[in-house]
């Protein structure tokens, strides 16, 4: 974002930046690209294989990314036969018709990349509002679910304040699952175990005050084998 908005006059620009380290998911070679474009489909992070997804798994800022790569990479692992589209979006103008903003995408391009028919998971840095109020004139918006902002929250962990909102990994892999009758009795004992994951979230951090370190050493791993979250 910032290096689209040294290259946008005449335009405002809010950078938002924090002092915790954070993962880097793209090379400095794909940041000019993915700036300009203000969305795109992450395929290294989906498992879509060229056909059309299952599930769209979008997301907007950096904790919702993050919370939303991790979601992935429990369904790939719990859920192979699930194919999933990944997208990241930078410029949330894109989400309008290209007929009421400048920055916003054609219908084609926008059922190009959220389908006219699959379910949507948005996680969200904001208020979900927003995201229904720019995609309200858009095909697939009955299939759109934004995890967002509830104005929930207290002293606490990091990860506890997205679990408090709903944007954690956990909750978007359960909406995901309700929204895929496909994925049947191992969808059913997914939704189960992270339920007792949540749980097991709670007990630990009012016991050590910290989130717990299968959470706070979480890597991106995609390919690794299905084993218990418990």
């Amino acid at each position: 974002m910032l290096y689209q908005s040294l290259r946008c006059p005449n335009s405002v620009f809010v950078v938002v930046a924090v002092k915790q380290p954070a993962p880097n998911w793209l090379g400095m070679h794909a940041v000019p690209s993915i700036s300009e474009a203000g969305i795109g489909i992450w395929h290294w992070a989906g498992s879509e294989d060229g056909v059309d997804p299952d599930v769209v798994m979008a997301c907007c800022g950096d904790v919702p990314t993050l919370e939303t790569l991790a979601a992935v990479s429990i369904l790939r692992a719990h859920l192979p036969a699930l194919k999933i589209r990944v997208i990241n979006v930078v410029d949330l103008m894109k989400l309008q018709p290209s007929s009421e903003h400048p920055h916003g995408l054609s219908e084609v391009d926008f059922d190009g990349l959220f389908t006219t028919d699959k379910p949507v998971i948005f996680a969200y840095h904001g208020y979900p509002a927003l995201i229904h109020r720019l995609t309200y004139r858009r095909r697939n918006h009955r299939n759109l679910h934004v995890h967002g902002y509830r104005e929930e929250g207290t002293i606490t962990t990091a990860f506890d304040m997205t679990v408090l909102n709903e944007i954690d990994r956990f909750h978007l892999v359960m909406a995901a699952i309700d929204r895929l009758p496909q994925t049947g009795e191992q969808g059913t004992a997914l939704k189960r175990q992270l339920q007792d994951k949540l749980i097991e979230h709670r007990q630990y951090i009012n016991v050590h005050g910290q989130d717990m370190p299968d959470i706070r050493g979480w890597k991106w791993q995609p390919s690794e084998p299905a084993k218990s979250l418990s």
